[in-house]
């Protein structure tokens, strides 16, 4: 299934873990962005019923 990459098996691997550490990293960002500003909404809404 893993196609023969002869010499530029090296640099080709190095750019999968590279992009999918790079797509874990957005995700994280992503989901901590959005609670972040899910918590900060709720102060908000929170402060408007008061």
């Amino acid at each position: 299934m893993i196609p023969e990459l002869g010499k530029f098996a090296g640099p080709v691997l190095a750019s999968y873990g590279v992009s999918l550490a790079l797509l874990a990293l957005l995700i994280v960002a992503s989901v901590r962005r959005s609670r972040r500003v899910k918590r900060e909404l709720e102060q908000v809404e929170d402060r408007k019923d008061v």
